[in-house]
């Protein structure tokens, strides 16, 4: 579902930017946290994600169909499956002739043109085997309109001038194009002992090791704050809010929220709407909007980019290496849309069937370099467990964007071409980032020096590393 940015400060940021693999750990194992914040486990320090969109990822779209290919996900690198809902779809007020997967008929149940249970038990086992964590793509805002919950447990939806409703913005205010979905009310004690029950359920009997949120804004803060521990009592367990606009995310029950601005800036220097220099803004705004060491999501392509607004051709056309480089190296998680590995070229139907087209997964040795080096490369780590990301200035600001971040002895040196010319530029290197590198895109040594006069081609990246 679409996350909805008009909040004030959201409002404000854009105004002002516009302006200027390792062996894989214990399936238990947990990363200290912060006092305050939730515990995360500690596989997701140098997680790199793969979300799945099972209806289109194999000509079977099953579950079936995604564990065959779980090997070959193993090989590109990927350490965190996260499968797009799994659940029966809705068939009242159904969009299209198979419907949303984000329209919910039951939280407990497996869509039956995908599976049963046991074919989701066997997908996940299989995918701990190889050492591959599966998050589960939760929609925990509203169901279908069919949803055994309404018919069981009426009292558990809200109520909009008297009857039942399509979901509330953030100002209590329905969302019209939502039309194929109910809203559920949490001011309701029974939906929220129901919904925690249900995702530990997922957590315990079926062992996923975590939840992408759907919409994670729109439920109430409070509730996170309770549903956490329940949760976390079963496994410590990965959230990940499909939301920007709360900071308080961060210590309620999320490890890390969606980087929606980031992709809308780096789309608009795509775009020549914006330069380099607007990650800048971006990064200023992100540092004192979130608590200390916050963890985003960075991304060029997820499903509702793929489907309703373009390919990773349309919206980046030959910048696209550049911003996944930047995705990976920058400061948060990154995660690939099935298809990535193979240059997707078209926009997947969103409510038909209508398989990826695999070709010779042409991408697939860009993606492992920079899967290795966020393995291998702590520098590279997002939030608290990777290095300070400091600028490193040039004469050309406005084209070129570098960067060094180093944590532990681990190093890493960046430097794009964010414009659609080739740039002559000088990089004043600070005294830390000096010293020999290797260049991951080629096969030098590179000695970064105090001053380097360079010249990048359009959209031409570099990225150095010490290890």
């Amino acid at each position: 579902m679409f996350s909805k940015l008009h909040n004030s400060c959201w409002l404000i940021a854009l105004l002002l930017i516009a302006a200027c693999q390792p062996t894989p750990q214990p399936m238990t194992a947990t990363a200290k946290s912060d006092p305050g914040q939730p515990a995360q486990p500690e596989w997701a320090k140098n997680a790199v994600l793969y979300q799945c969109n099972i209806r289109q990822f194999s000509p079977e779209g099953n579950l079936s169909g995604v564990q065959q290919q779980l090997p070959r996900l193993k090989a590109l690198g990927i350490d965190v499956l996260w499968l797009m809902p799994v659940h029966p779809i809705g068939q009242e007020r159904r969009k299209g002739s198979l419907g949303s997967p984000y329209s919910v008929r039951d939280y407990r149940a497996v869509n039956p043109d995908y599976g049963n249970l046991d074919d989701m038990k066997l997908l996940v086992r299989s995918a701990h085997e190889l050492g591959i964590r599966v998050i589960l793509d939760w929609v925990p805002n509203h169901t279908s309109w069919d949803a055994v919950w309404k018919s069981e447990h009426p009292e558990y939806y809200s109520r909009y001038n008297g009857d039942f409703t399509v979901p509330l913005n953030e100002r209590g205010e329905p969302i019209t194009d939502w039309s194929d979905v109910c809203d559920l009310d949490y001011n309701n004690p029974g939906l929220r002992r129901a919904m925690i029950e249900t995702m530990q359920f997922w957590l315990r009997d079926v062992d996923i090791d975590g939840f992408r949120v759907d919409m994670a804004g729109l439920v109430p803060n409070d509730f996170w704050q309770e549903a956490r521990p329940a949760l976390d009592s079963v496994k410590t367990t990965f959230m990940l809010a499909e939301w920007q606009d709360e900071p308080a995310h961060f210590r309620s029950a999320f490890n890390a929220n969606y980087g929606w601005k980031w992709k809308d800036v780096t789309k608009d220097v795509a775009a020549g709407r914006q330069n380099a220099s607007s990650l800048d803004t971006l990064l200023r705004f992100l540092d004192d909007f979130y608590p200390e060491g916050y963890y985003q999501l960075y991304f060029t392509q997820n499903h509702d980019e793929n489907s309703h607004n373009g390919t990773e051709s349309e919206l980046y056309g030959p910048s696209a290496d550049a911003f996944n480089v930047l995705a990976f190296t920058w400061q948060g998680i990154p995660m690939l849309y099935n298809g990535q590995e193979d240059k997707l070229n078209k926009r997947l139907a969103f409510f038909e069937k209508d398989p990826i087209e695999w070709g010779e997964y042409a991408r697939t040795p860009f993606y492992q370099k920079l899967i290795a080096l966020r393995h291998t490369n702590q520098a590279v780590w997002p939030g608290k467990d990777g290095g300070k990301l400091v600028k490193i200035p040039t004469n050309n600001d406005d084209a070129i964007y570098a960067f060094f971040r180093e944590k532990n002895g681990d190093k890493a040196l960046v430097v794009l071409n964010l414009s659609k010319v080739s740039t002559a530029f000088s990089l004043r290197v600070p005294e830390e980032a000096r010293g020999a590198y290797t260049d991951l895109f080629g096969s030098s040594t590179v000695q970064a020096t105090a001053e380097m006069d360079m010249r990048l081609d359009p959209w031409e990246y570099m990225v150095l590393t010490n290890k």
